[in-house]
């Protein structure tokens, strides 16, 4: 049996900006990226704390600091929510996962990891 469990976290990033016109998805700081493990196009889930809105995109490169929202998903957030971006991993039963969270800063920063 395999189990779906947490392999990144991006823990209260703060939207910097929505792009509705765009095809979809959502542009992360490249070097957040590289640091919570998560791939340019990797599927991700996206937790709106302000809203509720949860909801799965893929990830592009984005610049420093930067978390913007496009497509259909720029309708489920507004420059300055706290949202939490995480993408699961498909582990063997037996397995253990170790997954990478980060807690970050109102400026899109690394605060912590946990």
């Amino acid at each position: 049996m395999h189990r779906w469990l947490l392999k990144s976290k991006l823990h209260r990033a703060r939207v910097t900006g929505t792009d509705k016109d765009y095809e979809g998805s959502i542009a992360v700081d490249t070097d957040l990226l590289a640091e919570a493990n998560i791939a340019v196009g990797e599927r991700v889930q996206v937790l709106n704390v302000d809203n509720g809105e949860r909801f799965n995109t893929y990830t592009i490169e984005g610049e420093a600091g930067q978390v913007e929202l496009n497509g259909a998903a720029a309708r489920l957030a507004e420059p300055g929510d706290v949202v939490i971006i995480i993408t699961y991993g498909l582990y063997d039963e037996d397995e253990e996962a170790d997954p990478t969270i980060l807690v970050l800063d109102e400026d899109n920063q690394i605060k912590s990891r946990e």
